[in-house]
Order: structure tokens, then sequence, then C-alpha cells
């Protein structure tokens, strides 16, 4: 069973390496990175290369596929959108994380269906005739689609539970201690502070490179005020 894991340039490593560490451990599968060209993709901070083993020309027939998202995947890339047609008419599963759902979209394979991403970008499925949808992970036929980043985590475990049982994805489940109890309770826009979400909705996502998450809390403190940036000081403290 083949699991072909798209790259391209200023991917989100976490879409990508999510679904890896989670569908990897499969009875028979054999992950390949691909991409445009094989070698070194950047990702979205232009910090971390992930290395493509294969080009898209080389991978033909995968059983399942995975594409991750970014800040801006380019819907208008033909090489990437052909591709990803073709193996369709073959794939088991094909699947998304983030916003690697537009993809999808605009290669016109969830054209009527229910599918999710990031919650920045669930109003861009509609322009693709998709139906959003908020949830977590969302199945629609073979199509599997998982919102924001960590999501992709999720995903690949339900879909391992679906292909190999229950007890298989808890093992993978347990053993890569998959128990999230994050530290603070701001993982959606109804749980995050209103100001904070608003920022974001009105400035898009931040340019990663550099520290995306200082400049962000930067932002969200000056328009909260001093009670807001001392908040945001003691993320950043945290983080560190």
């Amino acid at each position: 069973m083949q699991i072909a894991i798209l790259l391209y340039d200023r991917f989100t490593a976490l879409d990508a390496v999510g679904p890896f560490q989670t569908l990897n451990p499969l009875p028979g599968a054999e992950v390949v990175f691909v991409a445009e060209k094989a070698g070194p993709v950047l990702d979205d901070t232009g910090s971390l290369t992930v290395v493509a083993q294969k080009s898209l020309a080389e991978v033909t027939r995968p059983d399942i596929v995975v594409v991750p998202g970014g800040p801006a995947p380019d819907v208008e890339n033909e090489a990437v959108l052909d591709w990803l047609r073709t193996v369709d008419a073959t794939t088991t599963w094909t699947t998304s994380v983030c916003t690697g759902s537009l993809l999808l979209a605009a290669a016109g394979l969830l054209n009527g269906r229910r599918a999710t991403s990031h919650w920045l970008f669930l109003d861009h499925l509609k322009e693709f005739g998709v139906d959003p949808t908020g949830q977590r992970v969302v199945f629609d036929g073979k199509y599997v689609t998982a919102a924001g980043v960590s999501s992709g985590i999720d995903m690949g475990l339900t879909l391992a539970g679906r292909i190999a049982g229950d007890e298989h994805a808890q093992a993978v489940q347990l053993m890569i201690e998959y128990d999230p109890r994050p530290p603070y309770d701001a993982g959606s826009p109804e749980k995050a502070p209103a100001a904070l979400v608003e920022m974001f909705r009105a400035n898009g996502v931040p340019d990663q490179g550099g520290s995306a998450a200082s400049r962000a809390g930067s932002a969200y403190g000056e328009g909260a005020g001093a009670r807001g940036s001392a908040a945001a000081a003691g993320g950043a403290d945290h983080q560190a």
C-alpha cells in the first residue's frame, strides 16, 4: 500500500508529518514524499527542509494521497492539480490537512462534497462548489479532509482505524503518546480570546519567517492593551 504525501514550497510541516507518523505504521505501508521535482522542499517557516524522494511523474498509482496545507497553497499550479486528478482516479483514499483541501477543491475533486479546512479558509471552499464544515475530520466517500494543522494527527488515526481496525489505531495512538492536554484552551475560534480571533480574521495568516508566534502575540497585545500584552509575553515565555 503506497501512501504519497505531497510537498510543495511553503507547506506546513505538521500537516505532512502528523499523517506520516500515524499512517506509516499501517501493515504493508510504503510512505513516499513527492513533489514536482525530487529533492529538498522548504516548509512555510523557511527553516525546515523535507526531502521529496520522488517526483510527481514517478508516483502514478498511490493507494492513499495526503495533501498538506500551507499559508498560501497555489491553487493554480496545474502540474499539481493535474497530478491530483490523475492519481485520484485509482486511489482508495484521497485526503488533505488544513488548506490542502483547497488544492483538492481546485482540482475539482470535492465538488458538491462536504469538507473542512483551517478555520480562516473555510469560506474559500465555497468558491469551488464545496460544502464547508467546521468539523475536525470529515469523511465524504473516499475523501477525508482535516481541519487546521494538528488535526492531521486525528485524521491519520481515524483513517488508520478504518483501514486496519480500532486496535491498530489505538496502538499507534499509545506509542506516539497522543493524549493532548494543551496548556491553553484557545485552539479554536470558539474558544480563543475574541480579540485574537478578530486580529487573525483581519490580518490573515502571519508570514511564518522568523517568529510568527511572537509577532502574533505582539499584535494581539497592541490591540488588547497592557493586559493583553502581559498575557502574550507570558505565552512567549512558556514557549521558550
